[in-house]
């Protein structure tokens, strides 16, 4: 019988455990997710910096799964999209593969620390873009000045990072609510999920 965290709050520890084959599909299509949202956005033409399509299957992955699934996802989105696209340029593959991964670890961590969702992954947003910039400085894969390159590649992703804070842990507290109650795969019981 699987048990799966909860608190009493719903916004603040639902993460549910990686141990079975459906678990671990989900990782995969979120990878997938991680492929196809940038490869879109390119092609259409849409503003990849303000979206960041890559980071929302990372915040999915992490609020649901906790920081397993937001490691996991962020670690391989980068070099997938690489392997499978071109994109991002190896230059900055490498600096997203740590921001990611860091992103998906802080917020899953946070999560099973029985932290609000919300400030999760604002908190996650904050110290992977931190990351990412150390890395950036540290490899001089900036192609501009600094300052330059803040307007340019960070500023953007606020718009990006704010929805990824207001609307994700919203639809994952959705999806939880609306998975106990009305497709009954799982009850609770004692404060804890327990799968039927």
């Amino acid at each position: 019988m699987k048990t799966y965290q909860h608190s009493s709050n719903l916004s603040s520890a639902v993460v549910l455990p990686i141990n079975s084959v459906r678990d671990w599909t989900f990782q995969l299509l979120m990878v997938g997710a991680a492929v196809v949202l940038p490869a879109v956005a390119h092609l259409t033409g849409a503003p990849v910096r303000w979206l960041l399509p890559m980071h929302w299957p990372v915040v999915l992955a992490a609020l649901i799964y906790g920081w397993r699934g937001g490691l996991t996802v962020g670690a391989l989105a980068p070099a997938s999209n690489y392997l499978l696209t071109g994109y991002p340029l190896l230059i900055k593959a490498i600096p997203m593969t740590f921001e990611l991964a860091v992103y998906g670890l802080i917020i899953g961590l946070l999560r099973e620390k029985d932290w609000n969702s919300y400030f999760a992954v604002a908190i996650g947003l904050v110290l992977s873009r931190m990351v990412f910039l150390t890395i950036i400085i540290l490899t001089g894969a900036n192609e501009v000045v600094m300052a330059q390159y803040l307007i340019v590649a960070i500023l953007p992703g606020l718009t990006a990072g704010l929805g990824q804070v207001i609307f994700l842990p919203a639809l994952v507290e959705k999806w939880f609510k609306k998975t106990n109650i009305n497709n009954n795969k799982l009850r609770r019981k004692s404060g804890n999920y327990i799968a039927k």
